[in-house]
């Protein structure tokens, strides 16, 4: 099945695994998102790290990871949630013309300024747990690369990532070692050492295409075959924006009845797109005079409580 998270731990507990394809969530995604299809692919493979990163999270709150650039691509951001919820978006620099061979590096770190951010975000309803946001320059030929050296380097974890992105999938294969528990023996050492080392060597040989075209049981099952894997309860991946039509309404309020009234009279309506995930909303001229109804009468009903 798609849009799931797929997650097994070695017997030894050294090692987890974790595999995700997503295709109705991605391509809900796309809907209302039309990029260049190398803009595309990096945003599909940020995406499906977020989903294997994300499920790691021990708080209520999102996990957000951005690539900011300083060439034809200035942002790309992903948001996930810890109960697998995702939206994503990327934004282009006016002017720039995206090759059709453009890279991680020559679209997002042209001039040596691109950077990779980690925010974990707690959600202030549920925890008293503050943000936390980590910078690091935007190091390695893929996203893959750039996740798995902020992972060694700022989160001490050996970690190997693979991912892959089209138009129908967005796709990926997560290999981290755990953490070494008190007590461990130096024959546990050397045993966990070699379940690494073999079940690394196992993953890198995992195809691009594979990620894309077969399932993760499928995937896993022929990576891993010989592997006594303990295997976890799947857990279902969405795309979800939280964009309404109420909210725009609520923005477009903000802006006031005669500002509004002044953009009408250059154009019959007004179009706007979540700055998120692209979604059109539109508002002509008997909807924006509907926006101040409301306040007329609760303006009213004030009144004539007052007297």
């Amino acid at each position: 099945m798609t849009d799931q998270l797929k997650k097994y731990l070695l017997p030894d507990h050294s090692t987890r695994l974790q595999a995700v394809k997503l295709t109705s969530a991605w391509q809900a995604g796309l809907v209302h998102q039309h990029y260049p299809e190398c803009v595309q692919r990096l945003l599909g493979e940020l995406v499906s790290a977020a989903v294997l990163l994300a499920t790691n999270i021990k708080f209520d709150g999102s996990l957000v990871l951005q690539l900011q650039g300083d060439g034809p691509i200035a942002l790309v951001v992903v948001e996930c949630t810890a109960d697998l919820a995702i939206r994503a978006t990327v934004t282009l620099r006016e002017g720039h013309d995206i090759p059709a061979d453009g890279t991680l590096q020559s679209l997002l770190n042209a001039h040596g300024k691109g950077r990779f951010v980690v925010v974990l975000d707690p959600n202030r309803d549920t925890t008293d747990l503050e943000p936390y946001q980590g910078i690091v320059p935007l190091e390695g030929d893929s996203v893959a690369q750039v996740l798995e050296l902020y992972m060694r380097n700022s989160e001490q974890l050996d970690t190997r990532i693979w991912l892959a992105s089209d138009a129908e999938n967005s796709a990926g294969l997560l290999l981290q070692r755990l953490p070494d528990h008190g007590g461990t023996t130096d024959e546990d050492h050397e045993s966990r050492d070699e379940t690494w080392t073999r079940v690394r060597h196992l993953a890198a040989t995992v195809k691009y295409g594979e990620l894309l075209e077969l399932d993760s049981d499928t995937l896993i099952h022929r990576l891993f075959w010989e592997e006594d894997l303990i295997a976890f309860e799947p857990q279902q991946v969405r795309w979800h924006c939280p964009c309404t039509r109420e909210r725009v309404a609520n923005m477009l309020r903000m802006l006031g009845r005669e500002e509004i009234e002044d953009i009408l009279s250059e154009r019959e309506k007004i179009d706007i797109s979540c700055n998120f995930c692209g979604k059109p909303y539109q508002f002509d001229a008997i909807d924006c005079a509907g926006l101040f109804l409301d306040n007329l009468d609760t303006a009213h009903s004030d009144h004539k409580s007052v007297h």
